[in-house]
């Protein structure tokens, strides 16, 4: 008899089988049939223009042999991210921030040095599954609270409060902001509710910023929306961001920590985030050289990613528009959109049925760990003549299938 495998570690299922509709995508792609993907969350990959010829500027300039190794990122990479974070009212320090290589690095910085084995993270549902691999992948457990979806997935601070009541490990709070996918961002309110929560558990809370500059609404919306969760001075905080998003540059593996908080809390943690940044030194040093120039296109690229974020939100909505049962859960913020739709079938069985019969693929809600059936997620960054025919045979599915009570239409 064969040996037996060696065994993994327990920290994730590392055997899990394909699901249905990847393994429907694959049997689509090696037949050779085309699919409108409505799930693209890549940037890069949408027909957006980019600033090749500088970016390829900056990256030449920034290359070199030498090497000066600095945890916590240079300190001229530092400066300018300061720069580029102030606001007014809102100044930044350098000495404040982390460089990491990517916002999900960040994390598993924060967890190393907020959490023991065993120990719990508490994270708002629905969400983008990230923290499910991360969590467990640093030896904490990740425990849920949930959105309310009749606020349209705002945050009740009284789920908060329960949900530490019945854990005595919880370490870390996570809010996503805007959240992700839902599109809804902490309000000043909701914030000032969370910062009492944490300071009377002396609970350390992060705010994942990475969609923040991304609003979809009007200007004024904005209005009562809460600023960065490290510009609270009332309780230890972290605010995470990185080029992925904030300049549509995933390729480019940069994302960064800012510490905020009592001031000397804040310095205890950031001498502490370099030991751990000290083990792994992984930014790029011709990437952190670059950086203030990057930094410098990125409100161009960012004008670009919201241009096309907006238009075909407008498109989405046009579409439904004659689909009243269809709610479309209007994002304020973020790269996605959530469509509400009559439980008619599971939400597995409604995407496969769209990607069959209209070659449209769609996120299942299950995906993000909605609770219950009735929910499709969509990227807003498809080329919008792409986006705008998908959204269409979408509509028109489930408009058939309404029609038909729950028989998918041949």
């Amino acid at each position: 008899m064969p040996p037996s495998p060696i065994p993994f570690s327990r920290r994730l299922r590392w055997d899990q089988g394909r699901n249905l509709l990847a393994a429907e995508l694959a049997d689509r792609q090696a037949r050779g049939l085309a699919t409108i993907d409505l799930t693209s969350s890549n940037p890069t990959r949408v027909g957006l223009d980019y600033p090749e010829a500088e970016l390829a500027e900056l990256l030449r300039g920034s290359a070199g042999a030498d090497y000066p190794p600095h945890p916590l990122g240079l300190p001229a990479a530092r400066e300018a991210l300061a720069g580029f974070l102030s606001r007014p009212g809102d100044p930044v320090a350098p000495e404040d921030l982390v460089l990491t290589a990517s916002t999900s690095e960040a994390y598993s910085f924060l967890f190393k040095l907020l959490g023991d084995p065993g120990d719990e993270v508490l994270a708002a549902a629905p969400a983008y599954p990230l923290l499910d691999e991360l969590a467990p992948l640093d030896g904490l457990a990740l425990r849920h609270f949930r959105l309310e979806p009749g606020r349209r997935f705002g945050l009740d601070p009284g789920e908060i409060t329960r949900a530490l009541a019945a854990a005595a490990r919880t370490r870390l709070l996570v809010l996503v902001h805007p959240a992700n996918p839902t599109g809804t961002y902490l309000s000043r309110a909701e914030q000032d509710a969370v910062v009492g929560l944490c300071a009377a558990h002396r609970l350390p809370w992060i705010g994942d910023e990475v969609f923040a500059d991304y609003p979809l609404g009007a200007p004024d919306g904005q209005a009562g929306c809460a600023g960065a969760a490290a510009a609270r001075e009332e309780t230890l905080a972290f605010s995470l961001g990185g080029l992925s998003k904030g300049t549509g540059l995933p390729g480019w593996k940069l994302g960064w920590i800012r510490a905020g908080g009592p001031t000397a809390e804040r310095h205890r943690a950031v001498a502490a985030l370099e030991r751990v940044a000290d083990a792994y030194l992984s930014v790029a040093t011709p990437v952190q050289r670059a950086l203030g120039g990057v930094l410098a296109l990125a409100p161009r690229i960012r004008a670009a990613i919201l241009q096309r974020l907006r238009r075909n939100l407008a498109a989405l909505e046009m579409a439904l528009a004659g689909e009243p049962a269809i709610d479309l859960i209007r994002p304020e913020g973020g790269w996605s959109a959530v469509l509400r739709v009559p439980r008619l079938l599971a939400d597995e069985e409604l995407v496969l049925g769209v990607l069959r019969r209209q070659g449209v693929l769609v996120h299942p809600g299950y995906f993000f760990d909605f609770a219950t059936d009735g929910y499709l997620v969509l990227s807003l960054l498809p080329e919008p003549d792409v986006f705008a025919e998908g959204v269409r045979r979408l509509a028109a599915h489930l408009g058939e299938l309404m029609t038909a009570g729950g028989t998918a239409p041949g």
